[in-house]
């Protein structure tokens, strides 16, 4: 499949995944976001369906969806669930944490961890965000020291997502900081109620207002060498690769976001009048639709050739910082259309729309900023 156009099975996957958000997930959406309350509940639901752990094999728990396919099932929940905060903690439980585990864990770590992340009964945080490290992650002040045959883990992580709900915490750690990137950090699997670890402040937010965003501190927190995840030395890589998985797939949730931003706009064009005449018939509101269809399309495309290539091609980084950098951006500006197109209407809260805006300015934030993604690209093509 190199057209991208969906099988049969892919809109039997996506109708059903539509249907279940639809039906279970978009009660009381308002009050959560007014409210700032995170739907533990929702999430369990969400783990009846096993959308915490797509990608992962069957045998260890997961739905065994290939990558393509799991960013068909996201764009679908992106699409049926109002709830933006929801699909968020979703996407970076199962990207940066349970894909990293399956990846690179040990069949011990397995047993013990992912049929219970690919079923929601366990939450995930990955551990990366300093206060002074921003988009230089690797210039962390985290240390983890070798004491007997396991280590010790002094590090303040912020930012992180799911942090004040997380039982299990990915956390990386400088364990030789003159190598830097290339062999200094190692990342470590650390489990709520290990002593020295707490989750921090919760941070109030602009959007995403349903998914904990907090603080992890470890104060001296010791972990055994089960506790390492991957090879000593290997955190970087396993967290680059990580970032890729989630610059594809958590973006394929926008795109449902930004589809179903098409069809309210569109929607409301064909309905409401002025001057008699369906708005849809002033060029100014007909070229905005225009515009959105085509930004839409264009980044399904470089979403899914990327997911495309996640399982058949080592060379995929690129494609994930374009199709981040360009569906962020894309889902920021169709928000701001369609309330354009709406008008008034759009303002208020009851349209919904106001609360996708909110929700899509940290999608040029996270997961690598746009700014970053752009260096990524320039980079790769000035050889520098």
């Amino acid at each position: 499949m190199t057209d991208f156009a969906l099988t049969d099975e892919h809109r039997t996957l996506r109708d059903s995944i539509v249907a279940f958000a639809r039906r279970e997930l978009n009660q009381g959406v308002h009050l959560r976001d007014r409210d700032q309350v995170f739907p533990h509940d929702l999430w369990l639901r969400c783990g009846e369906q096993g959308l915490q752990g797509l990608p992962v094999p069957t045998g260890l728990g997961g739905q065994g969806l290939d990558p393509l396919s799991s960013a068909v099932v996201l764009e679908a929940l992106g699409y049926g669930c109002l709830d933006g905060g929801l699909v968020m903690a979703i996407c970076a439980h199962l990207l940066a944490s349970v894909v990293p585990i399956w990846k690179h864990g040990t069949p011990a770590q397995h047993e013990r961890y992912l049929a219970d992340l690919c079923r929601g009964r366990r939450i995930a945080a990955v551990g990366m965000t300093e206060a002074s490290g921003g988009s230089e992650p690797f210039q962390m002040a985290a240390r983890a020291t070798r004491d007997g045959d396991g280590f010790v883990i002094r590090a303040t992580k912020t930012l992180i997502t799911n942090a004040p709900v997380a039982d299990l915490a990915v956390v990386y750690a400088a364990t030789d900081p003159d190598k830097g990137y290339h062999g200094g950090i190692t990342g470590f699997l650390v489990e709520r109620g290990a002593e020295g670890f707490t989750a921090g402040q919760t941070f109030e937010t602009m959007g995403l207002r349903s998914c904990p965003i907090g603080e992890l501190v470890l104060d001296d927190v010791r972990v055994g060498p089960d506790a390492v995840l991957g090879p000593v030395g290997a955190g970087g890589l396993i967290f680059a690769e990580s970032m890729i998985w989630e610059r594809l797939l958590l973006v394929a949730s926008h795109l449902g976001v930004m589809d179903r931003l098409l069809d309210q706009a569109v929607e409301y064009a064909r309905t409401r009048t002025s001057a008699g005449r369906p708005i849809g018939e002033h060029q100014a509101i007909s070229h905005r639709i225009a515009d959105m269809k085509v930004q839409l399309e264009a980044a399904r495309l470089l979403t899914y050739r990327g997911a495309w290539k996640l399982d058949r091609s080592r060379d995929v980084a690129l494609d994930a910082a374009m199709a981040k950098l360009f569906a962020s951006e894309t889902l920021v500006q169709m928000a701001l259309d369609t309330i354009r197109v709406l008008g008034g209407y759009g303002f208020m809260t009851e349209y919904e729309v106001e609360r996708v805006l909110r929700d899509s300015v940290a999608s040029v934030i996270y997961s690598g900023t746009s700014d970053i993604q752009r260096v990524f690209i320039s980079r790769w093509l000035l050889g520098m």
